[in-house]
């Protein structure tokens, strides 16, 4: 099998980690003032921080994608 004709998972993985993270990120903003919910989780904001922490890492999916086309 080729290199050419072979399916590179990066763009949908970076994809959608991008877009969940976004998703994430935007619940944890909107609740963020809610310092009940996150009282199980030492006062921490878990939803935006993994939300950022998500997008970071579809970012760096979808750069290595672009990265792997162009060569």
């Amino acid at each position: 099998m080729s290199a050419e004709g072979s399916l590179d998972l990066r763009l949908p993985i970076g994809g959608l980690f991008t877009v969940l993270g976004v998703m994430l990120a935007g619940y944890g903003l909107a609740t963020g003032s809610n310092t009940e919910m996150y009282a199980k989780s030492a006062g921490m904001n878990i939803n935006l921080i993994w939300g950022v922490v998500m997008i970071v890492t579809g970012a760096i999916f979808l750069i290595l994608a672009k990265r792997g086309a162009t060569k």
